[in-house]
């Protein structure tokens, strides 16, 4: 009996000290405005993107952007890291076609790629922000491809603009019936055709071809649901849209936020039951002060607030622009942006900063020149 008890208390112990073997703390140094280099030594080129976090490990999608001009050349690049700070190029995810008229064409523009894993398929989903080969931003597609793989290659499965022959179920029956036509205006910026854009101007414009999608985000909420956030109605309204179960198309459920706000680059995250979404203006390249929006629901109604950038630069989000809010899983957030060089936009910067929350609950995102990412996760056995 004596000699059982002990091996259990040792059987015990050693399962007790293998469970904190398991946890393990990783901790690196973060310099927004420093030279983000992969293991190899090569600049990290992965503009506009996100992360995806999968089995431990973080994979970093983003665009491959050329070191002159701004079409894609190559496709969406990724790498993957344990700790958030050291980068293994795991190459390219997406690849641009050599083929004439395909959609993805060597030369098209693939913009902002986000990657969401499906539990229920087993797929990684990727969507972007697509233009058309020798068409500038006229097409204003999101694409949508698949892998089983978090690293890919993906493979496309479609693209096109967004719910096409669907209302925003928070436009009303008196807007959607109105006959008002970007016809009946000679000129834009004009009060009146900016009540008009608040009365869905564009949204009738595009009614049957489908929604404008251009810089956009994708988010998956707690409930396994997962939602579009894009800039629509030539950048000047967000749509937020619903998936479907499989995430690679829409449901048809969809709203419009802050309509004729002129607002782009969102980046969502979700705090203790609010949704955050911090976004830019549009000033092409160039930086501009940070918009900031919350909602009860993923539905609304958005409320806009002040900028949440503190410091240096606050009023140009530190010299950059939105493109992702990193949830840690324990409360915590990293928000990311990018610097655009568009002399050379293959160096183009990085900024991350932690989101922290004041008493009042606000977010806010304070300059820092340096600071530290610590991580507990668990181990692998």
């Amino acid at each position: 009996m004596k000699l059982h008890y002990l091996g259990c208390l040792l059987v015990a112990l050693g399962l007790m000290s293998c469970g904190q073997q398991a946890k393990k703390e990783t901790s690196v140094e973060i310099v927004p405005k420093g030279v983000w280099n992969d293991t190899d030594g090569n600049y990290i080129n992965a503009h506009g993107g996100g992360i995806l976090q999968y089995e431990g490990k973080y994979y970093w999608f983003g665009e491959h952007r050329p070191a002159k001009g701004f079409s894609t050349e190559v496709g969406v690049n990724c790498y993957s890291s344990d700790d958030l700070g050291t980068w293994k190029y795991e190459g390219v995810a997406l690849a641009v076609s050599s083929t004439p008229g395909d959609e993805i064409e060597k030369g098209c523009i693939m913009e902002r790629p986000k990657v969401i894993y499906n539990a229920k398929t087993g797929k990684f989903v990727m969507w972007f922000h697509l233009e058309l080969k020798d068409q500038g931003y006229a097409a204003a597609r999101a694409g949508v491809a698949v892998s089983d793989t978090p690293q890919g290659p993906y493979k496309m499965v479609r693209s096109g603009r967004a719910n096409s022959g669907v209302w925003p179920e928070n436009m009303t029956e008196e807007d959607r019936a109105l006959t008002v036509t970007t016809d009946d205006f000679k000129e834009w910026w004009t009060p009146e055709w900016r009540k008009a854009v608040e009365q869905g101007l564009f949204v009738r414009r595009d009614f049957e071809g489908g929604q404008m999608s251009r810089d956009m985000t994708l988010f998956v909420d707690e409930d396994g649901k997962a939602y579009h956030i894009y800039s629509s109605e030539e950048n000047l309204t967000l749509h937020i849209a619903e998936l479907t179960d499989d995430y690679q198309n829409y449901t048809g459920r969809y709203i419009r936020i802050a309509p004729g706000g002129h607002n782009e680059a969102p980046a969502i995250f979700k705090h203790e039951g609010t949704y955050w979404m911090i976004c830019s203006g549009c000033t092409g390249w160039a930086p501009n002060e940070a918009r900031l929006f919350s909602a009860p629901s993923i539905w609304g109604p958005w409320e806009q607030h002040p900028s949440p950038m503190r410091g240096v630069e606050a009023e140009k989000t530190f010299g950059g622009q939105s493109t992702y809010a990193l949830p840690l899983g324990d409360g915590r957030y990293v928000f990311m942006a990018d610097v655009w060089k568009p002399d050379c936009l293959m160096y183009s910067g990085y900024i991350w900063l932690p989101v922290t929350f004041g008493t009042d609950g606000m977010p806010t995102v304070e300059w820092q020149d340096r600071w530290t990412l610590t991580l507990s996760q668990a181990g692998k056995e």
